[in-house]
């Protein structure tokens, strides 16, 4: 099954007062992808300025859809997709 991994990186200027309440919200939205079985990976940044996913079972129109939705897109700086097949 092919991947889909998604880098974002948001804004880290100008942050709003409710960052933390962002994160929460933001949080809960990656723990339903987990749970539905579309997100197999979520990497903080070491920089704390975004993050990678890596999607499986969705192909890149519907990532972009899932990452429009996500509280910290807005925030956004950019976001790259990139397609990535499974090496066995």
């Amino acid at each position: 099954m092919n991947r889909i991994e998604a880098i974002l990186t948001i804004d880290t200027d100008n942050l709003p007062d409710n960052f933390q309440e962002i994160i929460k919200h933001e949080q809960e939205v990656v723990a339903k992808w987990k749970e539905e079985g579309i997100l197999e990976h979520l990497f903080l940044r070491q920089t704390r300025n975004g993050a990678v996913l890596i999607f499986k079972g969705v192909n890149e129109d519907e990532v972009k859809e899932l990452m429009a939705t996500l509280p910290l897109y807005k925030l956004k700086k950019s976001v790259e997709y990139l397609n990535l097949i499974q090496q066995f």
